[in-house]
């Protein structure tokens, strides 16, 4: 007696090492790239504690409405981690400029969470509130996309949320200035 799987698991085996790999690539181009921007590895290790935090949200809503992880859920992986950089990019790049205009560290980390808040939310709120259709099955054929909007919204809620709290408290302790502040 044999049991053979088909459809979506069917799918899923097949293509399971071509998303992980998809995953890590994504995750590889987009350090590389925030690399070549700021001219520096530390900020771009910075920003780059958004992605895991992606996990967090995908786990709780795929679990809450009961979906199975498919092709299409990786795919809105593969959206989130481009997405979610951005929120640690928008905040990172604000301290650097609050730093040059002549703020100390904590200063900086501070002022820029509170002034990047609302631009921060209001991108995230945008995505999400765009995906509610598809996320809800409005529409013909919207099942099949439907793990995917799910995915990104859930990862796009807590890691919005997470990094407002994880990139300073990260950048803090990859700043000179701001270790020097803890341990006198």
């Amino acid at each position: 007696m044999q049991v053979n799987f088909g459809g979506d698991r069917e799918l899923m085996d097949n293509a399971k090492n071509d998303m992980i790999l998809a995953v890590l690539l994504a995750v590889v181009l987009v350090f590389i790239v925030m690399a070549a921007q700021f001219e520096s590895y530390k900020y771009p290790f910075v920003i780059m504690f958004t992605v895991p935090l992606i996990v967090i949200g995908i786990g709780i809503v795929l679990f809450i409405t009961n979906t199975p992880i498919s092709v299409s859920a990786v795919i809105g992986i593969l959206i989130l981690v481009g997405i979610v950089v951005n929120n640690g990019i928008v905040l990172v790049d604000y301290i650097n400029q609050r730093k040059a205009d002549g703020f100390s560290s904590f200063e900086a980390i501070t002022t820029s969470v509170r002034d990047r808040v609302r631009p921060i939310l209001m991108t995230a709120l945008t995505t999400i509130l765009g995906l509610i259709p598809l996320a809800l099955g409005i529409g013909e054929g919207t099942e099949i996309n439907q793990p995917m909007a799910l995915t990104v919204i859930g990862g796009l809620v807590a890691s919005t949320l997470l990094t407002l709290f994880v990139v300073p408290i990260i950048y803090s302790l990859v700043d000179k200035e701001t270790r020097k502040i803890k341990s006198s």
